[in-house]
């Protein structure tokens, strides 16, 4: 467990420097603060319908709406 640990702490760090090089290597003309605004309200959006995802997920798990329903002789549910 300890190991798989610190495997995924040096791959997130390694991903997390990656991203920042390429980010300041990439040329280009610089990108305007609506460009910014615009890039922060789709990754907090995709956060809200990310975790609005789970919410749902765990709310049917939790009050029986993921139960298979009991199927009669004839093949029909009951």
């Amino acid at each position: 467990m300890r190991h798989s640990r610190m495997s995924a702490q040096r791959l997130a760090v390694l991903s997390l420097s990656f991203a920042a090089s390429a980010w300041t290597a990439l040329s280009g003309p610089p990108m305007p603060p609506v460009g910014y605004a615009a890039m922060i309200v789709g990754v907090l959006l995709s956060l809200v319908v990310g975790c609005g995802l789970m919410a749902l997920v765990f709310y049917s798990s939790r009050h029986g709406y993921d139960e298979q329903q009991p199927i009669d002789r004839d093949g029909e549910q009951q």
